[in-house]
């Protein structure tokens, strides 16, 4: 590696940088005088990378774009460093944020990102300057271990941290917990944290981080749990838990009464269950909705936030993972004019997007989609939904009784939990009516056992079950970072069974990068097993059925289970052996 020694208390400037990438044949003349040219005009702030990567120029060998993080790694090399990538989640704000102010990270471009007994790991985006590094080393009484970061990131997570970290200051020796209009249609503008000088709420504060954060990441759940003394804020990612941050006690309790302001909750009442929902708009200017439930716990009131992207209901079939033969069987079942149609599988299977895009698709003018919900997922403008109310004894099959009388064409049902409304869903679809909802069961055969042992007469699933799909979500592989390897057979037999499906010669497994932040995943797609109820299934069905026989003659009919869905999935490159495995159930379990 290069290192530069004629600069080791001085700040990159343009020129210098400029003159280093030339030597080191990373960019032509040209493209020197070019950049050069910008010495003469005001580039603000902005460091010297930023304005280089800015520039959208190519490596002179390798005619690759030579974008901020390519241009860290080069100057990291340069300068006989490591490069790292701040990942917020790996990150103890609290931790790093306590090394040293605000102030003084800003003034010299370091931020810390991790912090032992022993050691402090401090990102910096100024190579050559150690003009920080004696004073930090007393004052912290550790070694210190200086890596390099892409500039953009230490400036704008150096604001973030130390903005979150004030406001949680702020709040653990305040005793307000913010306010909030109680509107169903109300907009909450995330996304605008002031810098760490800004006074503001602080509570108000921390749960605009905390929903802008969950945005930014991908989380589909939001964990806020109370813990002795302190509180955990949990985000699921692709199905995966990660804990983001933890808080002091008394926070954790403000925060989730500003939420249940927000949720049109009732605050005082921390004993029982609630219900609720936040309408909100995200930085991108997308209305997304956020589902929250509270539930008592042994160190207070546990909240859930459940996000609903709107852009998934704009999501294609294909997108969603179910094609081809798949797809046709599923709209052969849900474009009958009447009966039932099922989807199972456990909580977080995607039964939900399934059920509201396709219902979507359904919902034109000449139609009457109503919906009866426990309680409302997400709000779509294309159909009547109405949520069940226990407490004044409107339940499932109540809302179904009502539903029949709204001259509806097609009823979504939320869930078939008891035999009231199993007894109302097979009426409705006998009666002429399309009804669609989900039950919890591992497959789809097993679907029959679970109608059966809520007291439903065979004669009347024959007559009114068009067929059942079951579903999970496997987590996709990075495409930027997968690693092809030899199949083994004996692997491949463990996946696929006895079935009869050619093991491909390879297969792809995770690797990790940072576009997936090392996790070697990035998304999650469906794998489906569909069941229609074809004549010769329909005779497997009776008092005393056997789900084995019912599973066998479903396959015999040409039925794909889950894993051997999934096992397409890891021959086509999509996700791996492992997380097929992980997800779906062994065959007759």
């Amino acid at each position: 590696m290069k290192q530069n020694h004629k600069r080791q208390s001085a700040n990159l400037d343009l020129s210098g940088v400029v003159k280093d990438l030339l030597e080191d044949g990373i960019i032509t003349q040209s493209d020197a005088a070019e950049i050069t040219s910008i010495c003469h005009r005001d580039s603000g702030s902005l460091h010297p990378l930023e304005i280089v990567a800015a520039k959208q120029l190519l490596h002179r060998a390798e005619q690759k774009p030579l974008t901020l993080d390519r241009l860290t790694d080069w100057l990291a090399a340069r300068a006989d460093l490591e490069t790292v990538q701040i990942d917020p989640l790996k990150i103890n704000v609290s931790a790093v944020t306590s090394i040293m102010s605000f102030a003084y990270a800003k003034r010299y471009g370091i931020l810390c990102v991790s912090v032992s007994r022993q050691q402090l790991v401090v990102a910096t985006m100024q190579p050559y300057d150690r003009s920080w590094l004696e004073g930090l080393e007393q004052t912290s009484q550790r070694q210190i271990c200086i890596v390099l970061a892409n500039p953009a990131d230490i400036k704008k997570y150096t604001v973030e941290f130390y903005s979150l970290a004030k406001s949680v200051f702020g709040a653990g020796s305040s005793t307000s917990s913010g306010t909030g209009i109680a509107n169903f249609e109300q907009l909450l503008e995330v996304g605008k944290l002031k810098d760490a000088d800004a006074q503001d709420q602080h509570i108000v504060n921390i749960v605009d981080w905390l929903l802008q954060y969950a945005f930014e990441q991908r989380a589909s759940d939001i964990h806020l749990e109370p813990r002795r003394g302190k509180g955990k804020v949990r985000f699921r990612i692709d199905g995966m838990l990660h804990l983001v941050y933890e808080l002091p006690d008394n926070v954790m309790t403000a925060m989730i009464s500003r939420l249940k302001i927000l949720g049109r909750m009732d605050v005082a009442e921390k004993r029982r269950p609630q219900d609720g929902r936040i309408k909100t708009k995200a930085p991108s200017a997308r209305e997304i909705e956020l589902r929250l439930s509270t539930m008592p716990t042994a160190f207070g009131e546990k909240l859930m936030l459940r996000i609903f992207d709107p852009d998934v209901l704009l999501r294609s079939f294909s997108q969603l993972g179910l094609v081809s033969e798949d797809y046709a069987h599923w709209q052969s079942m849900v474009q009958r004019a009447h009966g039932i149609v099922l989807v199972t599988g456990p909580t977080g299977s995607g039964k939900t997007t399934t059920l509201y895009s396709t219902l979507k698709q359904l919902a034109v003018d000449s139609v009457n989609v109503s919906t009866i919900e426990d309680p409302i997922e997400m709000v779509v403008e294309s159909f009547n939904q109405s949520q069940i109310q226990p407490a004044i004894e409107f339940d499932f099959a109540a809302g179904i009784r009502t539903l029949m009388r709204q001259d509806p064409d097609i009823i979504m049902v939320g869930e078939i939990r008891d035999r009231a409304t199993a007894e109302m869903a097979v009426q409705a679809a006998l009666t002429g009516h399309l009804v669609l909802s989900t039950l919890h069961t591992n497959d789809a055969p097993t679907a029959i056992n679970r109608l059966l042992d809520l007291q439903m007469p065979a004669h009347l699933i024959k007559a009114t079950l068009n067929g059942v799909m079951a579903q999970r979500l496997v987590r996709t592989l990075c495409r930027e970072c997968r690693k092809e390897v030899r199949c083994d057979p004996n692997d491949w037999h463990t996946l696929a069974g006895s079935a009869e499906l050619t093991p491909p010669s390879t297969l792809f497994q995770p690797a990790g990068c940072l576009e997936c932040r090392n996790t070697g995943y990035l998304g999650r797609e469906g794998i489906y097993e569909i069941m229609p109820l074809t004549n010769e299934l329909l005779t497997y069905i009776s008092t005393d059925s056997d789900i084995q026989s019912i599973r066998q003659a479903a396959i015999a009919q040409g039925m794909k289970t889950l894993r051997i869905a999934g096992a397409e999935k890891v021959a086509a490159g999509v996700t791996s052996m492992e997380e097929v495995l992980r997800v779906t159930p062994e065959l007759g379990k």
